[in-house]
């Protein structure tokens, strides 16, 4: 979910409580705090802390944590104090910028792991972070520690994340970490999606997931096409994620203010754009 801000630049806690309601309220059967939706990168360590603190008690549902940064010992630290907030999980990213071997990402997620005993959600995301984590790494670690429960992949290597599905099995979840992949990965074997479009589209994401899961391949395919606008919207390059996630909040009436930089604020075109994606799909709904 996204971090609302006030005019200030300070943490809205209260319209963080509203926000993650609604999503769950639309779909969402889980919560990401502080992710990059989140802007993760740009929170300190204890505006993170109330964060979790104050979504996991606002919801029942699942609230997973994003704990981790580039920095091993700093990402131990913040999730054992993020194990006493009341989350239930920890999404654990690779480790942006130093580029690390396999050995070494496997060590930092590892020592991650290690430091909790909440279920850990292993972040694959090398558009971010520069590097993949490699199917045998993801495996190694699953084997090793057993409260690495879950892969959220955002890839797009259907083959890496088959194979790491095939070989863990039932007690190992793969989630799409791609609005626009969901039906691809749920192909081979994913039981969801982290989601970042579902702040305006949750019940068609749910619809869709449900639909698949049915065995109703021509509804999913339909509303997967209802969505293809969406999911381009969510980041590009002149509107990265998640100034679009924030403005298509806004149009539905949230006060999340403006993106902390280096992201920045949004402009009116953004604002029009949003207007129209948010209307026109709720316009289509049954």
């Amino acid at each position: 979910m996204v971090t609302p801000f006030n005019g200030d630049g300070s943490v809205n806690y209260d319209v963080a409580r509203d926000v993650a309601r609604f999503l769950v309220a639309n779909g969402s059967d889980g919560i990401v705090v502080a992710g990059s939706t989140g802007e993760g990168g740009s929170l300190s360590d204890e505006e993170k802390l109330n964060l979790f603190s104050c979504v996991a008690q606002a919801v029942t549902v699942p609230v997973l944590a994003g704990s981790t940064s580039g920095d091993t010992a700093c990402s131990v630290s913040l999730t054992a104090a993020a194990s006493a907030t009341g989350v239930q999980g920890i999404l654990a990213s690779t480790p942006a910028y130093s580029r690390p071997s396999q050995s070494g990402i496997a060590a930092h997620l590892g020592a991650i792991a290690a430091s909790t005993t909440l279920p850990v959600m292993v972040y694959d995301i090398p558009s971010r972070t520069g590097r993949k984590i490699a199917a045998a790494t993801t495996i190694g670690l699953a084997q090793k520690h057993g409260n690495v429960v879950a892969l959220k992949d955002a890839s797009g290597d259907l083959v890496s994340a088959a194979h790491v599905k095939a070989t863990l099995g039932t007690g190992f979840d793969l989630y799409s970490g791609d609005d626009a992949l969901v039906l691809p990965f749920m192909s081979v074997g994913a039981v969801g999606v982290v989601s970042v479009a579902s702040h305006w589209a949750g019940p068609e994401f749910t619809a869709m997931i449900e639909a698949f899961l049915s065995g109703n391949q021509v509804r999913a395919l339909e509303l997967n096409e209802r969505l293809a606008t969406s999911c381009t919207f969510e980041g590009t390059e002149t509107y990265p994620n998640p100034l679009p996630s924030k403005a298509a909040m806004a149009v539905l009436g949230f006060a999340v203010g403006s993106c902390r930089l280096p992201l920045g604020p949004g402009d009116d075109e953004l604002m029009q754009q949003a207007t129209t994606i948010v209307n026109s799909l709720l316009g289509q709904r049954d």
